[in-house]
């Protein structure tokens, strides 16, 4: 069962999309992700960039982010996303948008900027480094902000995101790691 952690929201259940192709992030991880960030949220203006049931983006919320951005490539995802915001009763500060990543980047670019992003896709996709690296080339990160990876098997040589301070970096089992970064902005 998802549900919302703690903040004005706390303790609301989520729906879930069925089936395999979504995977909500567990509670443990959950946990240690928002424990890592909890003094960087409030204010923010937030990116849950593959948003499957929307319980990142709606946590952050929940913990006094100013509004949030839902991007999945799935319909079926995103109406997901409406519904739990509603649930919430965080509709309202919250856009949506049925769009693949590398789209959504491209069209967003020099409009979208953002304090705080969520990257959690699918294991299998293996683009969590791709997006990290079109989010900040785009300019679409405001300096400092701070980007938080989900992801399964995926390599993520952090030595080449030089615009980026690693803040944390856990595995949690075999199969999952969580990977905190913050953006220093790009080197001249």
């Amino acid at each position: 069962m998802l549900k919302i952690i703690t903040g004005v929201a706390k303790g609301k259940v989520l729906k879930t999309l069925e089936g395999e192709a979504t995977r909500p992030t567990s509670s443990r991880v959950k946990e240690a992700l928002f424990s890592s960030i909890q003094f960087d949220i409030e204010n923010r203006r937030v990116l849950d960039l593959f948003a499957g049931s929307g319980g990142l983006g709606l946590e952050a919320l929940s913990r006094g982010a100013s509004g949030c951005t839902f991007i999945d490539a799935s319909r079926e995802a995103i109406e997901t996303v409406k519904e739990n915001a509603r649930i919430t009763g965080f509709f309202g500060v919250s856009k949506y948008l049925v769009s693949d990543y590398r789209n959504y980047i491209r069209k967003a670019s020099g409009r979208d900027v953002f304090d705080l992003v969520f990257i959690d896709p699918p294991y299998k996709n293996e683009c969590a480094c791709d997006a990290v690296r079109r989010l900040a080339e785009a300019g679409m990160l405001r300096e400092g902000a701070i980007v938080c990876i989900e992801g399964g098997e995926e390599k993520i040589d952090t030595k080449a995101l030089t615009d980026f301070e690693v803040i944390k970096d856990t595995h949690y089992g075999k199969k999952t790691f969580l990977l905190i970064l913050l953006y220093r902005g790009a080197k001249e």
